[in-house]
C-alpha cells in the first residue's frame, strides 16, 4: 500500500484534529499539521505532500495567497488542494478555484465529505 502524505493547514486546533480525524480512516496516510500559510510553506519545501487542504481564513498568511504560490512552484503544479471557506463565502471558493484549488469544502466540515474528496484526490492518475 503507498503511503500518501497530506498536509493540513488550518489556524484552529479543533479544526486540524477534525480533519486529521477523519483522514486517519484512510488506509496508508500520513498527516502532518501546519498552523498557518507561512507553516505550511515551510513543510512544503521540506518534503513532498500528495494532498494539500487549507483554510483561507489564517493569520500570517491566508489560504488563497498560498494556493497561488503552491501553484507557482513546479513541484507542486499539479498537487492536489482542497479548500475549505466557510459557508457564505462564495467569492472565496470562487477565487480558490480559479488559483488553482481542486476543490472546497465548506465549514461546518462533515467527515465523509473530506474522506470522498481525499479518496477520489489521492487515486493514481
Amino acid at each position: 500500500m503507498p503511503e500518501y502524505k497530506i498536509l493540513i493547514i488550518e489556524d484552529s486546533p479543533t479544526m486540524r484534529q477534525l480533519i486529521a480525524f477523519a483522514l486517519k480512516r484512510l488506509q496508508g496516510v500520513r498527516i502532518v499539521e501546519a498552523h498557518d500559510g507561512v507553516d505550511g510553506l515551510k513543510k512544503l519545501s521540506s518534503e513532498k505532500f500528495d494532498l494539500i487542504l487549507t483554510d483561507i481564513n489564517m493569520p500570517v498568511m491566508d489560504g488563497l495567497k498560498l494556493v497561488s504560490l503552491v501553484r507557482n512552484d513546479a513541484n507542486y503544479r499539479t498537487t492536489p488542494i482542497v479548500v475549505i471557506t466557510t459557508e457564505g463565502a462564495k467569492e472565496d471558493r470562487e477565487r480558490a478555484l480559479s488559483l488553482g484549488a481542486n476543490d472546497y469544502i465548506t465549514k461546518p466540515i462533515q467527515a465523509n465529505k473530506i474522506l470522498d474528496l481525499a479518496r477520489s484526490l489521492l487515486k493514481p492518475a
